[in-house]
């Protein structure tokens, strides 16, 4: 049995060092500023980014870590089909490289999972480092026959199963199915993010 922790979180000796909370709309312009850094503007370009766009992410599972009144992380997950299979896709994860070695990464994906088997989510899929992902039970077994819209490696493609058998007999292309986001909410979006520093 899963039990969601409603005090913040931190993996490490000092838990007062940061804490996981549901994301804001304050956070939006912290939030790209981070991604962008992690991940470089191209970032918009990648296979994943294409489930995402135009998308609100899965009600609850958007969530952000905070130290000191400053975002230092955030994960969100979103409704996809899996070769018609309900699932989730988690991602991006980013952290603020000055709060790598805090355990901030895991508390975000420890959460977001526990969250995401508490509101009744079966599966959940990403793309991202195997020998990583792992210790939070993420593999390729059940991923093998699923696509995305785009180039991707295969062995980066896990899926985690919240609920056994979840991804059994998945097949075929994982495909956005979350809800649009309004078109003022997509314009007010694109406006934030040209406010934003794009880094060097």
């Amino acid at each position: 049995m899963t039990i969601l922790r409603k005090t913040p979180v931190a993996l490490t000796s000092n838990a007062a060092s940061f804490a996981i909370r549901s994301e804001q709309a304050s956070d939006v312009v912290a939030r790209e500023a981070l991604l962008d850094a992690c991940f470089s503007a191209n970032r918009r370009q990648r296979t994943c980014q294409r489930l995402r766009d135009g998308r609100a992410p899965a009600e609850g599972l958007a969530l952000s870590a905070v130290a000191q009144g400053r975002l230092v992380g955030t994960v969100r997950l979103w409704h996809v089909s899996a070769g018609g299979t309900r699932a989730l896709m988690l991602g991006p994860l980013a952290v603020d490289e000055t709060c790598r070695k805090l355990g901030v990464g895991a508390a975000l994906i420890t959460r977001a999972l526990a969250a995401a088997k508490a509101r009744g989510h079966r599966a959940v899929i990403l793309l991202g480092d195997a020998a990583y992902y792992a210790r939070f039970g993420f593999s390729t077994a059940k991923t093998g026959e699923l696509s995305l819209p785009g180039p991707f490696e295969r062995d980066r493609l896990l899926g985690l199963e919240l609920s056994d058998g979840a991804l059994d007999g998945a097949w075929g292309m994982i495909v956005p199915t979350g809800a649009s986001l309004p078109k003022i909410a997509t314009t007010r979006a694109k406006k934030a993010l040209r406010a934003v520093p794009r880094a060097a």
